[in-house]
């Protein structure tokens, strides 16, 4: 067929154009049966471009699909995929002294080439001939074309390991060959340019669909090779999306054009913040670097922006792609400044990146609040997210709150009640229980702390705020603009974060719960007290519940209007000593002077009178719970209003505190949970009055405080040891009792300086401080500096300098640390696990009475006198050798029959 076939190829190449159109009905079949049949690679591309450069120019446009195309582009797909395969086959082969295979490879490399040019070809026909084009016409060439387009810039990006190593042998060729898949891409997309929007009853949908998801395909494997081809492609991409967008919405692969453009962004991104990175390292603007940085970064927010645009036009049919969208946008600030995560750069190109890049994603975040399946995602209550992303997540969160004060109301109640929405895995939380969530996770931001810059005001500059500043303003801000239909959910979120185990998260809501207070009416304020105070009346016991709700009690107390507060003190009555739970808690700095003075007298006269009543009656260690809500209920008085109290309450107080004392040893307080917490409420007490209180009873106090501590006491012991030894540095200690306190008060502060605890250490340098500054016994300070370590530290809280020399960049890897291990989803005390565990009252038991009661007064009397009379005899005479062994045991018996009672 060759020599036969040859000569008329010959002749063909010499005719006229007006020849070629004449002979055109006769010659074309006997062309196409020659490609069809012809099994040499030469002849084939030799008949193709015959046919392409002399007889298409003279075809009927409307048929060019039928004459031409369905008949030629199968084979010439199939042509070009057999020298694919040839051509990767050999290319192993392939070294500097094989030159046969080199010949060999560069040949099929021209001769693709030269089959790449020949479709181009076609294109610029299509496009030069065609006002306006409709795919029906010809579509067999985008789908060849695009075949062909893929596989070789496949085979380009791949050419390293095709070639093992040898690609400079044939880095020419392919070189070239890109380029003309190159000039073939952008001329099949001129070509499809030109198409006019198509309708619903178009035969082209499914071929254009076919295009954009092939060009999709495209771009994956281009993305690394041509920065500016592959955003180019992309623009085409979304342009004839959103061109055709009324018939073709429906069939598009929008999870896979989603996904596609987020890994564009975040790849650019990290590109972007690699340069930046650079740039700080070598310290230069004016570089290749800047320039690489400038460019990553436009094409940064080039594909922001196609996603944004994408986004806004095919929001209801991106449901399976809102995971997606949200994690974009927390990876993008997972990588960014002030996360801990982020990479070093300047503070200029920080800016720069988010003026030119991260404010595209504001808009991207308001297209997507009204999207029922976007809350869902980032309101999942399942939401386990890793540490890198909790940061994110919460300002993410406080973006949206910033938000939704200008949404329709709908909106608001999507994203502010909980819900278990059509469709969706998980329960879904409401946005302000989401937001103390993913606080309560950023452990890491708050006790760095992280700082971010806050909102601009009118004639003030711009400063940096911690996160807790950030999200506590933001917050109040919302609920300054809150829907009063959801007040109850406000109320149920902000209830349920004060009852939360972690403090800080407790104490955000609180502060919150402070500004309601004060933004709302004087009426809403008191009705939250009065429900707060019944709470705490309600809890059965000490729980971290109760610690939190007394603390907002005291803060909310002061925002009361005097006419609320005269209505609480009807309601709870301090002169009734069922309610001094309550004024325990509460400041009496936050009434007016007179009202001040009239409860700190009734707590007052109340609370002597309790305490007056243990002492008389049976002093039973099960009374002593009451006691104890006695004792600081006068403490909270003494603290706050003791300049309402006359002399005859204060003298009151001091003798009720000196005649309890009276009733305490080291024994008891090491083994009695209740009676710590009697010693923690009287130390202080007595601390308030220690210019009037008895000498003697300073020497015992001041002696059990340095036995005590040899036994470890808890820490709220420690912490009341503290307060009164800091009350000293006030006192003038007679001589003659010197002796007796300053060698046990000098240990007190050596043993307590000394601890471990870092919150006890801090307490006890003030109350050093505190003491040293005050006391007229100088001698005494030195000798509590019992070692060099001590000396240093209080040193350096003197000079407010750290224990701990550790540079910035230490710390962050330090916290970061620290943040992943004790970071634990599961092991987190969760509210629902909790919340109401330790605030359920116990069912109420009838008292018993004990048949045998006055057997044991009478036995506990006996061996009281025998007790008594023991410490005579020591009086008067040294104690035999074997008393001390003797009263071990004794102990030993008292231990265990104290273990018995409880």
């Amino acid at each position: 067929m060759s020599q036969e076939r040859a000569v008329p190829l010959e002749e063909l190449r010499g005719w006229t154009e007006e020849r070629c159109r004449r002979e055109l009905p006769s010659v074309l079949p006997r062309l196409l049966s020659m490609y069809q049949h012809s099994d040499n690679w030469i002849e084939h591309i030799q008949i193709l471009k015959i046919i392409i450069e002399m007889f298409l120019p003279h075809m009927n446009h409307l048929t060019l699909e039928q004459t031409f195309f369905s008949q030629v582009l199968p084979k010439t797909v199939k042509l070009f995929d057999d020298m694919m395969y040839e051509l990767t086959s050999q290319a192993r082969e392939l070294s500097s002294q094989n030159l046969e295979i080199q010949t060999t490879l560069r040949n099929i490399l021209q001769t693709i080439v030269q089959v790449i040019g020949a479709l181009t070809g076609c294109v610029q026909h299509v496009c030069a001939t065609q006002e306006s084009i409709i795919l029906e016409n010809i579509h067999s060439l985008p789908s060849s074309v695009l075949h062909v387009i893929k596989s070789t810039f496949e085979h380009c990006k791949n050419s390293e390991s095709v070639y093992s190593g040898r690609l400079h042998i044939v880095s020419d060729l392919l070189q070239a060959l890109f380029k003309e898949a190159y000039s073939l891409q952008k001329q099949l997309m001129e070509l499809l340019g030109m198409m006019h929007p198509l309708v619903e009853e178009d035969d082209d949908i499914l071929n254009m669909v076919m295009v954009i998801h092939s060009l999709l395909d495209i771009c994956s494997v281009i993305s690394s090779m041509d920065h500016a081809f592959h955003a180019n492609t992309w623009k085409f991409i979304i342009k004839q999306s959103l061109k055709h967008q009324s018939v073709i919405k429906s069939q598009l692969k929008h999870k896979d054009i989603i996904t596609n453009l987020c890994e564009n962004i975040l790849v650019s991104f990290q590109s972007c913040l690699q340069f930046a990175e650079q740039m700080t390292q070598s310290d230069a603007q004016d570089n290749a670097d800047y320039r690489l940085f400038q460019k990553t970064l436009k094409l940064c927010r080039f594909f922001a922006n196609s996603l944004l645009h994408y986004t806004k036009e095919f929001l209801p049919f991106l449901s399976d792609s809102c995971c997606t969208l949200h994690q974009l946008y927390l990876q993008i600030h997972s990588k960014f400044p002030p996360s801990l995560y982020a990479a070093g750069m300047a503070k200029a190109q920080q800016e720069e990146i988010a003026g030119t890049f991260l404010v595209t994603l504001d808009p991207l975040v308001s297209q997507l609040l009204s999207f029922q399946p976007f809350v869902h995602v980032v309101l999942d209550s399942k939401l386990e997210l890793p540490c890198e992303l909790q940061f994110p997540q919460c300002l993410l969160l406080v973006v949206i709150m910033d938000k939704l004060p200008a949404q329709p109301r709908d909106v608001q109640t999507l994203w502010c009640t909980e819900s278990q929405g059509a469709g969706a895995p998980a329960r879904v939380s409401s946005l302000l229980k989401a937001i103390f969530d993913s606080f309560e996770q950023c452990s890491g931001e708050l006790s760095l702390p992280v700082h971010l810059q806050a909102v601009k005001r009118e004639g003030q500059a711009r400063v940096a705020v911690t996160l807790y500043q950030h999200v506590c303003v933001h917050l109040c801000t919302f609920i300054a603009s809150f829907h009063p239909s959801l007040f109850p959910e406000l109320d149920a979120a902000l209830l349920a974060a004060v009852l939360r185990a972690n403090m800080i998260t407790s104490l955000l809501a609180m502060d919150a719960w402070c500004f309601l207070a004060r933004y709302g009416t004087a009426e809403l304020c008191a009705h939250h007290v009065t429900v707060i105070a019944h709470l705490i009346k309600s809890c059965p016991g000490e729980c971290y519940q109760l610690t939190n709700l007394s603390v907002l009690l005291r803060r909310l107390f002061f925002f009361m209007a005097p006419p609320q507060q005269m209505e609480f003190i009807q309601k709870f009555p301090p002169k009734e000593a069922e309610n001094l739970p309550l004024w325990q808690y509460i400041s009496l700095q936050a009434l007016p002077a007179e009202l001040r003075r009239e409860t700190a007298q009734e707590v007052c006269r109340v609370g002597a009178a309790q305490c007056r009543r243990w002492l008389s009656g049976g002093r039973t260690v099960a009374e002593l719970e009451s006691l104890n809500t006695v004792l600081s209920a006068l403490l909270a008085v003494c603290r706050s209003a003791r300049d309402a109290l006359d002399i005859g309450q204060e003298t009151a107080v001091v003798e009720a505190g000196s005649q309890l004392w009276a009733f305490l040893n080291t024994n008891l307080v090491t083994s009695q949970t209740c009676v710590q917490q009697t010693l923690s409420l009287l130390f202080p007490l007595l601390g308030f009055f220690i210019q009037t209180l008895d000498p003697e009873v300073i020497i015992q106090v001041v002696t059990l405080q340095a036995s005590l501590l040899k036994f470890e006491p808890p820490d709220h012991v420690r912490l009341a040891v503290l307060d009164f030894v800091s009350s000293l540095g006030k006192l003038v200690i007679s001589p003659d009792i010197q002796d007796k306190i300053l060698p046990n008060l000098s240990s007190v502060f050596a043993s307590l300086l000394a601890d471990r605890n870092w919150l006890l250490e801090q307490h006890a340098l003030e109350a050093f401080t505190q003491f040293a500054e005050g006391t007229n016994h100088e001698e005494i300070v030195p000798q509590c500096l019992s070692s060099e370590e001590t000396k240093n530290k209080v040193v350096s809280f003197l000079e407010k300098t750290g224990f701990v020399d550790e540079t910035a960049a230490a710390r962050v890897e330090r916290v970061k640390q620290e943040k992943g291990i004790f970071w634990e989803p599961l092991a987190k005390v969760t509210l629902e696990e909790a919340e109401w565990s330790c605030l359920q009252p116990y069912a109420k038991r009838a008292r018993v009475e004990c048949p045998m009661e006055e057997e044991y007064r009478a036995a506990l009397q006996a061996a009281t006198q025998a007790l008594e009379m023991v410490g005579v005899l020591l009086q008067r005479a040294p104690a035999p050798d074997w008393l001390p062994v003797h009263m071990a045991l004794l102990q030993e018996r008292l231990d265990t029959l104290t273990r018995q009672v409880l």
